[in-house]
């Protein structure tokens, strides 16, 4: 098995040697764009907005020729706009709608913002696609110098939704994590964990006893999920064996593959359950597609994935383009991967390989190294707060939690913020869900303050009409409860950062009946 593990190692390390070429950024999307055009331009979609002269565009125009049509053939799709024109005959079993043949799966996502759910088309050729990607990520192990050769002997536990998926009317559908886990191939499942069996387990809470129960006879060196849920099951195993640490457990554990939500608010209630350090690789795996992963150990963020199924286009994500409310308006500014600068906030615009076109997935990032085309999810297009200029990110609030939670030497494991009135003016109420004793306007202090060197938007209308800033501290089980109660637990789903419109009533409804 040693010998195994280094031959293993040292094809990983080839592969990136392989791999270490120019890096074109706009020559590698021109050559997704082509394929993808030209797959489906026999489909419904294709054949309305005329696939076929963009096809030619980019075989015979010139280098921004094709992408000046595509801007002006096809229109910029929301999901509703996506669903209800082309999406919803796929789904009712109609072929060669927005990409060729019948889609068989669809993933199910109702995003943190919606209470609808969205179904999100999964062809095969996106299966392959996220694969590969897959692939791709554990290759870039072999850049991590700290990460010995038994490593690649260890198994890998993927917390992820039910791979027994629902069937419906001629298609499957589920969560896109349960239906990737589904079509593992061969060679994987020995690795694989907590296997087939408890990957069929619908229930989510059952679903962790069952892993809880095998734990102690399984060899780990990796885990991968969204950060909230495998901080939960750590927790229910070292419980479950009365020991200090998840390395009492699974002494060989040295990758935690995270994504969904920034880590660094969890990161310190994390690493309290860890007897020494492992290496943390970000994600980005959307229901859309697998957009980006960390690719070094000295990555800034992550790297778009420009060469495998994916067409990137870049929103700039200010006042021209989008409404207060998070709207994009009727013609914004777009542009290619060349066309983007560091340090500015862009909406994704994605075309795929399932049938996705100009669609906007609704994700801001920014870009922190332009050369290797690496972002960082800064948060939602509708998940931000301006009740009066404010322009309060997501980013601002996670980096506010993480500095203040350090300072106060607490574990912040959820938190949401809701936009108030206050009088005629403003104000700003966060639930903070937290296990550990602290002050709630000591909180509210420390968090305000910290905002306002973030932000300067932010430090200017707390003198006008942002008026108050209060706090609620909770239980974190009880931002669990509320997910339980929207049929939310486990898989890709994870609390929304900000409450608007209905869900701030809900959720104060909620509170108050779980104090009866």
């Amino acid at each position: 098995m040693a010998l195994l593990g280094s031959m293993l190692k040292n094809g990983i390390r080839l592969s990136n040697v392989v791999r270490l070429r120019k890096f074109n950024a706009l020559r590698q999307q021109r050559k997704v764009f082509r394929k993808l055009i030209r797959k489906a331009q026999f489909t419904k979609f294709g054949a309305t907005y005329q696939f076929d002269e963009l096809l030619r565009a980019t075989e015979f125009g010139t280098d921004r020729e094709f992408y000046q049509k595509y801007k002006q053939y096809v229109p910029i799709h929301d999901y509703n706009k996506m669903f209800d024109g082309w999406w919803k005959q796929a789904l009712a079993g109609e072929k060669n709608i927005a990409w060729p043949g019948l889609v068989k799966y669809f993933a199910l996502s109702s995003g943190t913002s919606e209470a609808a759910t969205k179904y999100i088309p999964v062809t095969k050729a996106m299966s392959k696609a996220i694969q590969r990607t897959s692939i791709r990520q554990i290759l870039t192990l072999g850049k991590y110098q700290n990460l010995p050769s038994t490593l690649y002997e260890k198994g890998c536990l993927m917390l992820g939704g039910s791979t027994d998926l629902s069937a419906r009317e001629g298609h499957f559908e589920g969560d896109l994590s349960g239906i990737t886990a589904s079509k593992i191939p061969l060679w994987f499942e020995r690795f694989y964990k907590p296997g087939r069996d408890i990957a069929q387990e619908r229930d989510w809470a059952h679903k962790l006893d069952e892993i809880t129960e095998q734990a102690a006879g399984w060899d780990i060196g990796y885990v991968v999920g969204v950060p909230a849920w495998i901080q939960l099951l750590m927790e229910k195993i070292i419980a479950r064996y009365n020991v200090k640490t998840i390395h009492d457990i699974w002494p060989n554990l040295m990758v935690f593959c995270h994504g969904g939500v920034s880590f660094e608010p969890y990161r310190q209630g994390f690493e309290k359950l860890l007897a020494h350090p492992i290496t943390y690789i970000e994600t980005y795996l959307a229901s859309e597609g697998f957009i980006a992963y960390q690719t070094h150990p000295d990555a800034e963020g992550m790297q778009l994935v420009l060469n495998n199924g994916l067409f990137f286009e870049f929103v700039p994500f200010n006042e021209q383009n989008f409404s207060a409310d998070g709207e994009l308006v009727e013609k914004p500014e777009t542009l290619m991967i060349d066309e983007v600068e560091e340090g500015k906030e862009y909406a994704l615009l994605l075309s795929t390989c399932s049938g996705a076109w100009r669609y906007l997935i609704g994700d801001t990032v920014r870009f922190v190294n332009k050369s290797r085309a690496e972002i960082v999810i800064t948060g939602r297009t509708k998940h931000f707060l301006s009740l009066c200029g404010e322009h309060l990110s997501v980013d601002n609030m996670n980096k506010a939690i993480e500095t203040v939670s350090d300072e106060l030497g607490i574990s912040i494991r959820e938190f949401t913020v809701a936009g108030v009135t206050h009088d005629t003016l403003f104000a700003h109420h966060w639930y903070i869900g937290t296990n550990d004793t602290v002050d709630a306007n000591e909180l509210r202090d420390r968090i305000d303050a910290k905002l306002k060197e973030l932000n300067d938007d932010y430090a200017v209308e707390r003198r006008h009409a942002l008026k108050d800033i209060s706090v609620t501290v909770l239980p974190t089980q009880t931002f669990y409860d509320w997910m339980a109660s929207k049929g939310k637990m486990g898989g890709q789903n994870k609390f929304p950062r900000v409450l608007k419109k209905g869900m701030i009533t809900e959720w104060i409804e909620f509170l108050k009946n779980a104090k009866n």
